[in-house]
């Protein structure tokens, strides 16, 4: 992809994954690979940045032997990742009239 990815649509593709089901980090990246591309390296530090602000919570299972970090989104989470929503639908509105040669938006 040609358009540079910002933090902020980072962390609401990320609640749009956990909203569906807890899940963890891998199975995320595989999620957000389906659209974007998005490295464990970079995936991580935004789970973290999710968790810190109490948007996603983490626990624990174990798996085959080891333990395997889960990650659920919060209440929190699920109202940020609707005003997320809101927001994208205006800045898409915005560009597509820019990007289809509408009128300027003021």
């Amino acid at each position: 992809m040609a358009f540079k990815i910002e933090s902020s649509l980072l962390d609401a593709c990320a609640l749009a994954i956990l909203s569906k089901g807890d899940t963890y980090g891998y199975e995320i990246t595989q999620s957000f690979k389906k659209a974007i591309i998005v490295s464990e390296s970079t995936l991580y530090p935004v789970l973290r940045r999710l968790q810190k602000e109490n948007l996603c919570r983490t626990y624990d299972e174990p798996f085959q032997g080891r333990n395997r970090r889960y990650y659920s989104i919060t209440e929190n989470g699920k109202e940020q990742l609707e005003e997320y929503k809101t927001q994208w639908k205006d800045y898409k509105i915005a560009i597509d009239m820019f990007l289809d040669g509408g009128e300027e938006v003021e």
